[in-house]
C-alpha cells in the first residue's frame, strides 16, 4: 500500500512514528525484574520459528509485509550477518521476539519487536525493550531507531519513550479509499 498524506479534509487511517535513541547513555532501563523470563539469540536461523512469531505477534497489529515470504526469503533475512534475532522465553514457553538490523552507517534498527498475546500486560514489554537496545548498542550502533504507529500495541509508543526514545518524525497515513 502506498502511504499517503492526508489531504484537506480527509481523515488519516494511522498515524507513524519514527523514534531514535542516539547514546547508548540516553537508555532507561526497566526497572521490573522478570526472573523468570529468559531471553536467548537465534544462533542458527529457524524459520518455522520467525514465521510463527512474525504471524503470532504481528496479527492483531496488522503485520502483512512477510506474510508472502518464502522460506528462501525468511532464510535469507535471518542468515545475514547483520541481522540478529533473539527470543524471550517465560518458563521454557516462547513470550515474546525482537530483530535487530545494523545498516551500513551504523544504525540499528528494531525492525520488529513484540510479545505474543497471552504475555502481553504482565510488564514484560519493557524489560524486553531494555534487553533489545542493549543488544543493539553491543551491535556497535551508532544509533538505534524504530518506528511504530497506532495500529500497534496501545501502549507501544509510550514504552518507547519510557526507555528513552525520542520521536525525530511523524506521518499520517490516508487510506488510497479516502482520496
Amino acid at each position: 500500500m502506498e502511504d499517503r498524506q492526508p489531504d484537506e479534509g480527509s481523515t488519516p487511517d494511522e498515524h507513524r512514528y519514527f523514534l531514535e535513541m542516539t547514546a547508548e547513555s540516553g537508555l532507561r532501563p526497566s526497572t521490573r525484574s522478570h526472573g523468570n523470563i529468559e531471553i536467548r539469540q537465534q544462533t542458527v536461523p529457524d524459520i518455522r520459528l520467525s514465521r510463527h512469531l512474525y504471524h503470532a505477534v504481528g496479527n492483531e497489529y496488522h503485520w502483512t509485509e512477510r506474510i508472502p515470504w518464502t522460506d528462501e526469503q525468511w532464510l535469507g533475512r535471518l542468515s545475514l550477518d547483520n541481522v540478529e534475532m533473539w527470543v524471550a522465553y517465560d518458563q521454557k514457553v516462547v513470550a515474546g521476539y525482537f530483530e535487530l538490523f545494523k545498516d551500513d552507517e551504523g544504525n540499528v534498527e528494531l525492525a520488529y519487536f513484540g510479545l505474543l498475546p497471552q504475555f502481553v500486560g504482565q510488564g514484560i514489554g519493557g524489560y524486553l525493550l531494555t534487553a533489545a537496545i542493549r543488544c543493539a548498542w553491543q551491535m556497535g550502533a551508532s544509533r538505534v531507531w524504530l518506528h511504530t504507529s497506532t495500529r500497534d500495541h496501545a501502549h507501544a509508543l509510550a514504552n518507547y519513550k519510557a526507555r528513552g526514545f525520542r520521536v525525530f518524525k511523524q506521518e499520517a497515513i490516508v487510506p488510497p479509499s479516502s482520496q
